[in-house]
């Protein structure tokens, strides 16, 4: 095997490796919460500032979407975002000159994605459980999956910011 091949085929382990763990640390964290955890029961883990709370999201981002008739939210909430989802994976996998920070954002983003829509199909809702308030700033009820999505976003921005930079010096 040539060496830029098994660089692409150790690049794409490491890829799925890290959808895999987005997707599993959101589900083994969601089925605790659903088994552990009494619904809008409120567990309060860093004083006031971190709780956990059990609700289940019928929509998107709070709740967007909610009230959208069943066949609607499975197209628009589950089906849509599940093909641009595997789209992305293929991307991932697939395209060559794709850098190490895009590989790892995307992956934290599609994972987080993955975990939210496997809830939603075979749930019917997203299982939302984690509460921020800082006071000057709160959150509203998020799970891992979402921390995944964020995270990839993060990586995201920064890279854009590194680029900026780099192109603004030189």
């Amino acid at each position: 095997m040539s060496k830029l091949k098994s660089s692409r085929v150790f690049r794409n382990a490491v890829v799925l490796s890290i959808l895999v763990a987005n997707i599993g640390c959101d589900q083994i964290s969601k089925q605790i919460v659903r088994k552990h955890v009494g619904f809008y029961e409120s567990i309060s883990v860093i004083k006031d500032y971190f709780t956990i709370i059990y609700v289940e999201n019928t929509g998107a981002f709070l709740s967007i979407g909610s009230n959208l008739p069943d066949t609607l939210k499975i197209l628009i909430l589950s089906v849509i975002p599940l093909i641009a989802l595997i789209f992305g994976v293929f991307y991932i996998l697939v395209k060559r000159n794709l850098t190490l920070l895009s590989s790892l954002a995307l992956s934290f983003a599609i994972g987080g994605g993955i975990g939210n829509i496997y809830d939603r199909l075979m749930h019917g809702s997203v299982t939302d459980f984690m509460h921020i308030n800082l006071g000057f700033f709160q959150t509203g009820i998020f799970n891992m999956a979402d921390v995944s999505i964020m995270t990839g976003m993060f990586i995201f921005l920064y890279q854009s910011f590194s680029r900026q930079k780099e192109r603004m010096l030189g």
